[in-house]
């Protein structure tokens, strides 16, 4: 399976093209989707261009970009710590979602990890156990009551240097530990990106590529979009020889 990150915490400093509206999400969901992703993964944004777990940013985006794509396109939102003050304040928020998306991703190295996913569970969306390289996470997840309960494990190589990052992947791997009950979804970001990438090919892991997790495409050249994003992520796995499976 293939994910498409559309926007991240990124912001227009950063990336002009980015985007940030509801409409403009839209329209970068359904060109990815047409150049072969399979789900979706974006950061809803608040009038100041910063991400938010508040109930009305949260269902203008994922509404705009389901309309806009194809029936049984998965649209997930982010939950993570910078989006509000406390644990328990990001779980006021997504109670008081009035559109719920199809999964979040909730970083299980944050303080109050499993309150959040519980909260995710018992609305009825799905979790994306977000493991980084780097921390206790692995650890923290294995131990958890909730690793059976998730939609998958989303392995977030944070390792950049793109000499280094395929190796900390396959690092990060073998750290989550064999006999996993969910799908493993193996990702880098910035120059880690496509080196990681290319390695969950080659292990036939779900992967994701998109503006949250690199600007540039292989050649190093600035990506025009994540349809460009998402283009040259499947040539590299179908060179590897892998499969694209929803």
């Amino acid at each position: 399976m293939l994910q498409v990150c559309l926007n991240g915490a990124r912001d227009r400093a950063e990336c002009q093209g980015l985007p940030v509206s509801p409409a403009e999400l839209a329209i970068h969901a359904a060109a990815a989707v047409a150049a072969a992703a399979q789900d979706i993964h974006l950061h809803p944004k608040n009038a100041d261009g910063l991400d938010t777990l508040e109930a009305g940013p949260v269902a203008a985006s994922v509404s705009a970009v389901r309309a806009a794509v194809p029936h049984g396109i998965r649209v997930g939102v982010t939950t993570g710590a910078w989006t509000a003050e406390s644990p328990g304040h990001r779980a006021e928020l997504i109670r008081s979602w009035t559109t719920l998306p199809d999964h979040a991703s909730v970083n299980w190295h944050e303080d109050g990890a499993e309150l959040v996913a519980g909260v995710l569970l018992e609305i009825g969306v799905g979790i994306e156990a977000g493991i980084y390289s780097g921390t206790d996470a692995a650890r923290r997840f294995r131990a958890s009551a909730l690793s059976g309960r998730v939609l998958r494990v989303l392995a977030e190589v944070t390792d950049t240097d793109p000499a280094r990052a395929a190796a900390t992947a396959l690092a990060l791997v073998d750290d989550l530990g064999a006999g996993l009950a969910v799908p493993v979804l193996l990702h880098g970001e910035d120059g880690g990106a496509w080196p990681v990438l290319s390695t969950a090919a080659r292990l036939g892991l779900d992967a994701r590529i998109g503006m949250e997790d690199v600007l540039t495409l292989p050649d190093g050249s600035v990506a025009m979009d994540n349809a460009q994003l998402v283009k040259a992520a499947v040539a590299i796995i179908r060179l590897q020889g892998a499969r694209i499976d929803g």
